[in-house]
């Protein structure tokens, strides 16, 4: 199966992906290099997906010496792991740390992708400067692509905040479209489809769904992940073949309104976390977002579940039920 990196994989070049920073200043304000990173036209490392793996010091060595040319300065190797078939590469920069990801053999699949790593320092100080709207019951939106790792990430922090508060919060999760292939539309319909006809078990699928190592070993080949998503239906009581029927009836009207929604709402990262109408910055831990979503009461309304303690170790980017202690807020951007 074609090795493909994480974050994006469509087709730009700099003065189109420029004129799309300039109609979308807000990307600007959570960069922490100060630009946004254009990674590897294809080929820049040599060649295309050969199937040779090289060591992940060499895998390393060469990002690093790539960005180094591109004139990326400040930046200094961490670590190299796996994830998901990939290397993940983990840059200091700032006293975070920033993963990028890159095929085993050292060649990028896509023909340019951009990401964005956001400057943990700043967005605090932007939280702290900037009080949340509040509201009686507080309307709160995530924003994510299903296969965005940072998506996952974030998913996987936020539902257990979401099932303890439970209706005293009018919560959401939102698609913003597929940057990563024609499955994660499919995945995208699929979850809408749940949302339609089991409201009450989308969480659980979303979280499940985010959980599994195994659906995101499979990078979203059908023959892979079907089953997969099959047990998934039998776990929670999902009927697979109204969900299917709806696909085909309603899917695709549902993701148009889900993208269109997006655009309104001027969304273009995953994960971004709207309460109440507001772009609001949330550590990815399950403590974090609880603190920012009861900052969200009025005065007088705050839920006493607010006072638990939740876990404030962050999940990790990606499929599967790992931590992370890396203070990087990086985002899948469009």
């Amino acid at each position: 199966m074609k090795e493909e990196i994480i974050e994006e994989n469509f087709s730009v070049d700099n003065k189109s992906f420029t004129n799309k920073m300039r109609e979308n200043p807000w990307i600007l304000s959570s960069i922490v290099l100060g630009v946004v990173v254009l990674l590897f036209v294809f080929g820049n490392f040599g060649g295309g997906v050969t199937g040779n793996v090289i060591s992940s010091d060499d895998a390393g060595k060469k990002l690093l010496s790539y960005y180094a040319q591109g004139g990326a300065n400040g930046l200094e190797l961490d670590s190299v792991t796996e994830a998901n078939g990939l290397y993940q590469v983990n840059f200091k920069y700032q006293g975070a740390i920033v993963p990028i990801y890159m095929t085993k053999d050292g060649s990028m699949a896509g023909s340019m992708t951009a990401l964005v790593a956001k400057d943990d320092s700043a967005t605090t100080d932007n939280s702290a400067s900037k009080e949340i709207v509040k509201s009686d019951k507080p309307i709160v939106e995530l924003y994510v692509f299903t296969y965005c790792p940072y998506g996952t990430q974030s998913e996987k922090g936020i539902i257990p905040v979401v099932k303890l508060l439970g209706d005293k919060i009018d919560f959401k999760i939102r698609q913003i479209g597929a940057m990563h292939g024609e499955y994660e539309k499919i995945e995208a319909e699929r979850q809408l489809c749940i949302e339609k006809n089991y409201p009450t078990k989308l969480l659980d699928y979303d979280l499940d769904f985010a959980l599994s190592s195994e659906i995101g070993a499979c990078r979203g080949d059908a023959t892979c992940v079907n089953p997969l998503i099959d047990k998934l239906y039998s776990k929670l009581g999902i009927d697979k073949t109204k969900i299917e029927s709806c696909m085909k009836s309603d899917g695709e009207k549902l993701y148009s309104a889900e993208e269109d929604n997006s655009r309104t709402k001027g969304v273009g990262g995953s994960p971004t976390l709207l309460i109440n109408g507001q772009n609001v910055q949330s550590g990815r831990d399950s403590a974090s977002y609880l603190s920012t979503i009861c900052s969200a009461f009025t005065e007088g309304n705050v839920p006493e579940v607010c006072s638990q303690t939740l876990s404030s170790t962050a999940p990790s980017p990606g499929f599967g039920s790992g931590s992370s202690s890396s203070s990087s807020a990086a985002n899948c951007v469009v």
